[in-house]
């Protein structure tokens, strides 16, 4: 039987363990950075990272996390992964099934068996390809969503990256380095997304809307459109007219059979300072 010693120190270990879970179940995570799309909506995102490499995104680090050697060894690795906050998706409270939009939303899945938004702790995973690290302004990538007007608008150290599928303004909470002969799994089984379509469309941008949008522009949105944006149940509505938000633009487009085609009332989009705070 275990003498008073040797109970009062087990009964200190108790004590610091549950102090420690303690703190564990209350830490609060913080951003290290935002990172910069021309996704201001979710509409005509991606429904996942990699799928469109013509997508940018601009990673900039915030206060203490801007540090260079926080970043030293990084450009060695091809692609990165971004744990990140899905900030336009935070609810009081969560449901242990979603309706998967591939799926039709017709059909339910338990949220963990899935990659929908709304989660219990609404973090986001994404796979990206690093283009390169710059900081002073001195990018010169026009796709780039701080590049305006023939120059970086940013003078922040920023990661730039293709295959985004996050809208402007996400707070990003870690990057890792992605490592292939741990993090790729080709034999991987593909469970329900397996029975999901890709909807690839003719994405065709008539002369009079193509003169009204940037150069700059041209590709990504492309990208976003040909994936068809629409919701699944929404694919029966040829001949509606939708509107993508993309970067500064506000652009209309219908889909008829396997031709999308963008309209020419193309207009400003509304960035003001209340839709930012939404981001």
């Amino acid at each position: 039987m275990p003498n008073r010693s040797t109970r009062r120190k087990n009964a200190a270990r108790r004590r610091a363990k549950n102090k420690q879970r303690s703190r564990q179940m209350n830490r609060t995570i913080r951003p290290i950075g935002h990172i910069h799309t021309l996704f201001p909506e979710k509409f005509g995102l991606p429904r996942q990272s990699s799928l469109k490499e013509e997508l940018l995104g601009a990673l900039t680090l915030d206060g203490e996390y801007a540090r260079a050697e926080a970043l030293h060894g990084i450009e060695d690795f091809s692609h990165l992964w971004l744990i990140w906050d899905f900030s336009e998706a935070h609810t009081d409270s969560w449901s242990p099934t979603v309706r998967p939009p591939r799926l039709g939303g017709n059909r339910r899945v338990g949220v963990f068996a899935s990659r929908s938004p709304y989660r219990p702790n609404s973090l986001g995973l994404s796979c990206v390809r690093l283009l390169r690290v710059c900081g002073g302004g001195e990018c010169d990538e026009p796709r780039c969503p701080l590049f305006s007007s023939g120059h970086c608008t940013s003078r922040a150290l920023t990661l730039l990256v293709s295959g985004i599928d996050m809208t402007d303004g996400t707070p990003i909470y870690d990057i890792k380095p992605y490592i292939p002969i741990s993090d790729c799994r080709p034999e991987a089984s593909e469970g329900y997304t397996a029975q999901t379509k890709l909807h690839r469309l003719r994405v065709c941008i008539p002369p009079e809307a193509r003169a009204q949008i940037p150069d700059g522009y041209i590709d990504g949105l492309t990208a976003a459109l040909e994936d068809d944006p629409r919701p699944g149940y929404r694919h029966a509505d040829d001949g509606r007219i939708f509107r993508l938000v993309y970067g500064r633009l506000d652009l209309p487009f219908t889909v008829s059979g396997d031709t999308l085609t963008v309209g020419t009332d193309i207009r400003p989009a509304d960035i003001s300072p209340a839709n930012d705070d939404k981001m």
